[in-house]
């Protein structure tokens, strides 16, 4: 859902222009109902190199109150829950317009901080207030299940939201921005829908949009072709993680994580159940 610096000019596809404009990119879909008895839904794909270390869900050796597959080139997450009962996920922001910082931090840490601080509503204004600057743009969801917050940071500027109850999703722009794949996984969470079967479903669909459908966020037609299915496929880039996320209001939480290689291969699934009530 993140790459750091260090991935925006890594070439691993020799001769390829498009190996330097991919970086890793994410699709998160979730249904908010604060005050019911599922008070959070939650699926997502990791779509990253393949090449690039990552560890499977699991509870951190040198943080165990952390749930999460991890980054092992730069140390953060994607997705993870903290035991005494807060989620936050990262996704990247896709804008050849957006200037990235020098020296810029990986955002996968944002996750990690917004986990452990003391107060994650003022961590985040003041997250909003400045320090969202040093990091190439992304979007950051956090919350601990009745309260839910938004934070972007793109060409457009700044802004941090409470999200409202409902179905939304993220994918490399905004809150909710009508991304076909997005879509199509927002849809997938409705009432009627069997959870998380139609939604892990959904997400699992390798089927790039119709061109008419595409955005243009300035990496070329090939590859916004590519990149516009939910589940990625690929030799040396793709879907890597595809995570679900259940939590309800007595504070049961159940997270899982199916993990796969080159061009979709299967390389096994983690689940784990969670008690946050303190």
């Amino acid at each position: 859902m993140y790459a750091d610096r260090r991935l925006l000019s890594w070439q691993p596809f020799p001769g390829s222009d498009e190996s330097a404009k991919l970086t890793a990119m994410c699709l998160i879909a979730f249904d908010h109902r604060p005050g019911g008895a599922c008070p959070l839904r939650l699926v997502a794909n990791r779509d990253e190199f393949h090449g690039r270390p990552a560890a499977p869900l699991a509870a951190w050796e040198d943080a165990p109150d952390i749930i999460g597959g991890r980054d092992l080139a730069a140390g953060g997450t994607w997705l993870a829950v903290h035991r005494r009962g807060r989620f936050a996920a990262v996704t990247n922001v896709r804008d050849p317009r957006l200037e990235v910082p020098d020296e810029a931090p990986s955002r996968g840490a944002l996750v990690r901080a917004a986990l452990e601080c003391e107060t994650l509503s003022r961590w985040l204004a003041e997250l909003a207030d400045g320090e969202a600057r040093r990091y190439a743009g992304f979007n950051l969801l956090a919350g601990d299940g009745e309260h839910l917050w938004h934070l972007h940071r793109g060409n457009d500027g700044i802004r941090l939201q409470a999200v409202p109850p409902g179905r939304h999703g993220l994918s490399n722009a905004s809150l909710d921005t009508p991304w076909p794949k997005l879509v199509a996984a927002r849809q997938a969470l409705s009432p009627a829908a069997r959870w998380p079967q139609q939604a892990l479903a959904a997400m699992a669909d390798p089927r790039p949009a119709d061109d008419a459908q595409l955005p243009d966020t300035g990496v070329g037609l090939d590859l916004e072709r590519r990149l516009s299915a939910a589940f990625i496929l690929g030799q040396e880039y793709g879907t890597r993680a595809m995570s679900w996320l259940t939590w309800h209001a007595d504070g049961r939480v159940e997270i899982g994580e199916r993990r796969f290689g080159p061009e979709g291969v299967p390389w096994g699934e983690r689940r784990k159940n969670l008690d946050v009530r303190g």
